[in-house]
């Protein structure tokens, strides 16, 4: 499911675009979830894959709510989430399209609560990955006699672990 195919379409009113934020919003938390499931596992292939697939999506949804801010802005309120609650608010006529807008709001806000707290927890997942590692290389650099265990090539340190060898 692709929702970053095609460009923003052009909307009339702020709500226009909340089920297409609504839909990259929900492929946005499959790939997160996605990317938890790969971090648990390690599987470094697979979150690449992941992360490439995110970098469109997000910016996807930062066009969709760029276009919302130039409509609330149009609408004479804050470029902002807190200006689009006040443009549902100050919505009067059209009760039935106002509750579908405000459903719609209220879907993609906790959608967004969603993304952040499974973006939470997978920063929280990498920097136990980071930690683990730094401790396996802090091992190797006391195995190693403290210095670098690789060169700047990239090679094994031409410095000896033992004692030098006399020859004479």
């Amino acid at each position: 499911m692709s929702v970053v195919s095609g460009a923003v379409k052009s909307a009339l009113s702020p709500a226009d675009s909340l089920l297409q934020e609504q839909q990259a919003a929900r492929t946005l938390i499959d790939l997160l979830q996605q990317e938890q499931v790969l971090l648990i596992s390690a599987d470094i292939e697979g979150l690449t894959m992941v992360t490439e697939r995110k970098g469109p999506v997000i910016a996807h949804m930062s066009e969709l709510a760029t276009a919302r801010h130039r409509l609330l802005a149009a609408a004479g309120h804050p470029a902002s989430e807190a200006g689009m609650q006040a443009w549902i608010d100050s919505r009067t006529t059209g009760k039935l399209a106002q509750s579908a807008a405000v459903s719609a709001w209220t879907s993609l806000l906790a959608m967004a609560r969603q993304a952040q707290e499974i973006n939470r927890v997978n920063g929280v997942l990498i920097n136990s990955h980071m930690a683990r590692n730094q401790s396996a290389l802090n091992v190797l650099r006391v195995q190693t006699g403290g210095g670098n265990f690789y060169g700047p090539d990239g090679q094994t340190s031409a410095r000896g672990m033992g004692r030098g060898l006399v020859v004479g």
